[in-house]
């Protein structure tokens, strides 16, 4: 009877397997439809700004509280967009690059798209092992350039 309880139990194993990865899936395709309606929603809203420039222009009205308003609920609805999408990355064992947001797998050195490096390694001396850590303040500068450059850009144009 040993084959038989070593079957039964490397079929209960898989179930198990099979089910965690299909909950996942099913998580992910959640937070899909979530970011999708958060899209939709900020392409809603600057639609409905747009409108609002277009008619304070045409009647020569100041409406600059009205834009205000319209941009801090578009940069919300960023943040939370930007929440979905971090939780999806987790879920798909994913880590997004800060200069060029391109997803590379969790275990990635380097971008694979520009060659930004994610993560550090640092030694450590208490257990003589090699620790990765995010490369955010090296990923931060580069990100600051690159925020620098396109300013230039839309200045001299």
């Amino acid at each position: 009877m040993g084959i038989f309880e070593d079957v039964m139990s490397n079929a209960k194993s898989a179930a198990v397997n099979v089910g965690k990865k299909a909950g996942r899936l099913v998580d992910i395709s959640k937070l899909r439809m979530s970011a999708a309606e958060l899209n939709n929603e900020i392409n809603k809203r600057y639609e409905a700004l747009g409108r609002v420039v277009y008619n304070a222009a045409k009647e020569e009205q100041d409406v600059k509280g009205l834009i205000d308003e319209c941009a801090i609920s578009i940069d919300a609805l960023y943040l939370r967009l930007d929440e979905v999408n971090e939780k999806i990355n987790r879920l798909q064992n994913k880590t997004v690059c800060p200069v060029c947001s391109a997803q590379n797998p969790e275990s990635s050195m380097y971008c694979s798209q520009c060659g930004n490096k994610l993560r550090d390694e640092v030694y450590s001396e208490e257990e003589n092992e090699v620790v990765f850590e995010s490369a955010d303040s090296e990923s931060a500068e580069a990100q600051e350039d690159k925020t620098d450059s396109s300013q230039v850009e839309q200045t001299i144009e």
